[in-house]
């Protein structure tokens, strides 16, 4: 269970639900790679009577097939519609305004559609309101939770935009929606021991692009998991935890052992630096070099009884 809530997204939480009764629309921005663990239940609760419009960002990241899943999943939702984009491409952007009218239904004639922007850090947010408005008003940058107050702005379309800081929720209960979330930089590399993420996400990637995965790296064999004792050890006042690389299904360790001594990370006597390992693949999976890969897929989101821990940690937020 990662807890991890600086103070400024405190800040942005009570804000956001203060500002929530006079929006028309709420935007969440969402990683195309993972829309489900970068959706904040606690916003989910906070705007859950206001219309939503998911826009999956980084869609050129994102494998197009599970994409289109996503979407189609999305739009099934009642007062929700779904948009892949690359915040980046301002053409793609255009749609944006006249969905936000049509999930606002009659909004009196003399004045904007208000739309309130909305996400967990490092999604894509401020991009988005600069692509939005023509040019830079919002602040960006590849560390999570640049933007620090909110910022208010209005664009073609008669839609007005508010702009949130990044907020994440006090405690992801979901470990492999922690891990997701850290592999694809949302949550700051010292979160999560930086090589347990890249041990866990070479799994997974062997699980689900087992191609793109040896392609890049050269690999002639993409090994089976076989448990070791320590990875079966549980600290005494902590949770048990489940064992990703069991459900993966292959040994991450040791693919990511191999990257490393292919990639400048094997030393003298034949010591292979996992650490070098670990910044090869996370640096080339957060910029597409592995190709267009997403790490989760509809069938991924856990069944209701098991999101009653995330329903539990929003509650506590709002206290």
């Amino acid at each position: 269970m990662l807890g991890w809530y600086p103070g400024h997204m405190n800040k942005a939480r009570r804000q956001i639900k203060e500002a929530l009764p006079e929006i028309d629309v709420a935007i969440e921005v969402l990683d195309a790679r993972l829309p489900y663990s970068s959706a904040n239940p606690m916003l989910a609760e906070l705007n859950r009577h206001t219309p939503v419009l998911k826009i999956l960002s980084r869609a050129d990241l994102a494998d197009p097939e599970r994409t289109r899943e996503w979407v189609a999943h999305f739009d099934a939702q009642p007062d929700t519609r779904a948009l892949a984009v690359t915040t980046t491409q301002a053409r793609e952007l255009k749609r944006i305004p006249r969905l936000c009218h049509d999930l606002a239904g009659q909004v009196r004639a003399d004045r904007d559609v208000r739309v309130m922007v909305m996400g967990i850090p490092n999604v894509g947010k401020s991009t988005l309101i600069n692509g939005l408005a023509g040019k830079a008003i919002a602040k960006t940058g590849n560390e999570p939770a640049v933007t620090k107050r909110q910022q208010k702005v209005r664009i073609a379309g008669r839609v007005a935009l508010v702009d949130t800081p990044g907020v994440l929720w006090p405690k992801i209960e979901d470990q492999a929606s922690a891990y997701r979330l850290a592999a694809s930089g949302a949550i700051r590399d010292t979160a999560i021991d930086y090589v347990d993420v890249a041990v866990v996400t070479a799994a997974e990637l062997a699980r689900r692009y087992p191609e793109a995965l040896q392609a890049r790296y050269k690999l002639k064999a993409l090994p089976a998991y076989a448990p070791h004792p320590e990875a079966e050890r549980v600290e005494a006042d902590g949770p048990e935890r489940p064992d990703l690389l069991a459900l993966a299904g292959f040994d991450g360790h040791a693919i990511l052992a191999e990257i490393a001594s292919k990639r400048g990370g094997l030393r003298a006597g034949g010591e292979v630096d996992l650490h070098r390992g670990a910044e090869v693949l996370l640096h080339e999976l957060r910029h597409g070099k592995l190709g267009r890969l997403t790490l989760e897929t509809p069938a991924d989101i856990p069944a209701p009884a098991a999101e009653s821990g995330e329903n539990v940690a929003g509650s506590d937020a709002s206290a």
